[in-house]
């Protein structure tokens, strides 16, 4: 029997009605998020945990499991019990590109049971507030001034590390690496501090920070 991968719980939940003759579910459930509390994926969860709390009539409990780009949380969905109670919210770093980059110990085609999938969530390019470009041209121009320039991700095959490799193999301009175990909300708690230079982040997480003006915006991207 195949675990249960949620890609979208608000689909999950309407399909469940059909199970309530069975008297599921009969305790609360269990929802994996493979990433940081507080940070894009998190607050998605928490949105659609209370979603499935009212049409389930059970608690939905979030528990954040991070490390190693999502895989160590995916994994964890992977070895529940086939229940239908303990299910992941993930995407496609850690549906997808985990897979081609990492040895899983579980398989990302016979493991899991796609639910639905999610409406898309576009990376905003960011820096700290005292990085001196103010443009995208200026911020190419610079990095490749400075190659000792620091870029925050979630841990190689994250979303934001894919997304600045094709951003260095389009502009040619290359920037140092550092990984952060919670992901996101860890990253932009160090780019407000100014501790690392930019980020390829995702827009919910990083939108407040963008108005509020403790961070710079540059461009969106398309992945």
């Amino acid at each position: 029997m195949k675990r249960v991968s949620l890609w979208t719980v608000c689909a999950l939940a309407a399909g469940i009605g059909a199970a309530a003759a069975q008297s599921y579910p009969s305790r609360p459930v269990t929802m994996i998020v493979p990433f940081g509390a507080g940070g894009p994926t998190d607050a998605v969860a928490r949105v659609i945990g209370e979603r499935m709390r009212q049409s389930l009539g059970q608690p939905v409990l979030v528990e954040n499991v991070t490390g190693a780009a999502g895989s160590i949380g995916i994994g964890r969905v992977a070895r529940a019990q086939p229940d239908g109670y303990t299910v992941g919210l993930g995407n496609w770093p850690t549906f997808v590109v985990n897979g081609a980059l990492q040895a899983l110990p579980y398989d990302l085609q016979k493991d899991f049971e796609p639910v639905a999938l999610l409406p898309s969530n576009p990376y905003v390019i960011v820096s700290r507030n005292s990085l001196p470009a103010k443009d995208l041209r200026e911020l190419i121009a610079w990095i490749k001034a400075n190659p000792a320039a620091s870029g925050g991700t979630a841990g190689p095959g994250s979303g934001q590390h894919v997304s600045a490799i094709y951003f260095q193999n389009v502009t040619e301009a290359k920037f140092q690496f550092v990984p952060y175990r919670a992901g996101s909300s860890d990253i932009m708690r160090d780019l407000v501090a100014g501790h690392i230079d930019l980020s390829f982040d995702q827009a919910i997480s990083s939108l407040p920070f963008i108005r509020n003006g403790q961070v710079r915006a540059y461009a969106v991207t398309a992945i």
